[in-house]
């Protein structure tokens, strides 16, 4: 198979745009020569997702309703780095501080994902935290969060029975539950 890109496009418009995301039309050519269209989210941020893992094997989790779902979600701390003006590591030490209240010492990153190449280009540093520490939480304006200290394997669990559903904490609860249980 070859990697060369099989798309052509002939035209592209954007449709929608905000702090956050734009939204791109595109008229192609699709693989096999016909014309067809191809809509792309875009990202202004990349998302980072951090394992927070204490002495103990346990994690934090972040739970909060969710508004595209309708639904309550429980994540791994997550959130956006801008681009352009931040690093991914930086990005998740910030949010982990801002959304649990914890310092970590120890950083290793443990995975780069793109949460769904089809129909968006939002790529996720996904880092594990260690060597933990308390200090005071400082949620957004428009966080509502509740936090919530479990065992690593009930994280894993909790997965595997799609009480976990987030991209970003699935690949990181795994990636840990792998890395620390071999």
């Amino acid at each position: 198979m070859s990697e060369k890109n099989p798309w052509q496009i002939i035209n592209q418009e954007t449709k929608y745009k905000n702090n956050w995301i734009e939204l791109i039309h595109h008229d192609v050519l699709i693989p096999n020569g016909e014309r067809g269209v191809y809509g792309v989210v875009k990202f202004k941020n990349i998302a980072v997702g951090i394992v927070a893992l204490d002495n103990e094997n346990n994690i934090y989790l972040v739970g909060q309703y969710r508004f595209p779902l309708k639904q309550y979600s429980w994540e791994i701390p997550e959130g956006g780095c801008l681009i352009e003006n931040e690093l991914p590591l930086n990005a998740a030490k910030r949010e982990l501080e801002e959304e649990v209240g914890l310092i970590a010492q120890k950083w290793t990153q443990i995975s780069i994902i793109h949460t769904s190449n089809s129909v968006c280009d939002e790529e996720g540093f996904i880092y594990l935290a260690e060597d933990l520490f308390f200090t005071k939480a400082k949620p957004e304006e428009t966080e509502i969060l509740e936090i919530k200290k479990v065992p690593l394997e009930k994280a894993y669990n909790m997965v595997m029975n799609n009480e976990i559903t987030d991209s970003i904490s699935i690949a990181g609860i795994l990636k840990v539950f792998l890395i620390k249980t071999k």
